[in-house]
């Protein structure tokens, strides 16, 4: 049993690991749409392809724009936070239970 708890426990580690870099890059967006990018560049085209199936999933469900500011990515953000500390601690706590 304890390969069922090594293996709870690799996953929460990776879904810790997925869920910050997914936060730092809404966070990049965020700071990119400060500013004017260029669209063509690789980088900020990455950053819009991979955030924006999530941003627009939040502003058709929960349209809150105050002044021409879009809160979707605080909510992103607020979302990713709660699944990492209780989506992680959960598989981890699962894994000790199995004997890791």
């Amino acid at each position: 049993m304890f390969v069922i708890g090594n293996l709870l426990l690799a996953l929460a580690k990776i879904l810790h690991l997925l869920l910050t870099f997914y936060m730092w890059i809404i966070i990049a967006r965020a700071i990119l749409s400060w500013v004017n990018p260029d669209p063509y560049n690789p980088i900020v085209r990455f950053l819009y392809n991979v955030t924006e199936p999530v941003l627009s999933t939040i502003r058709r469900r929960v349209p809150i724009a105050f002044g021409g500011i879009d809160f979707s990515p605080l909510l992103a953000i607020l979302a990713i936070m709660f699944l990492d500390n209780f989506l992680v601690p959960s598989l981890a706590g699962l894994a000790l239970r199995f004997g890791v």
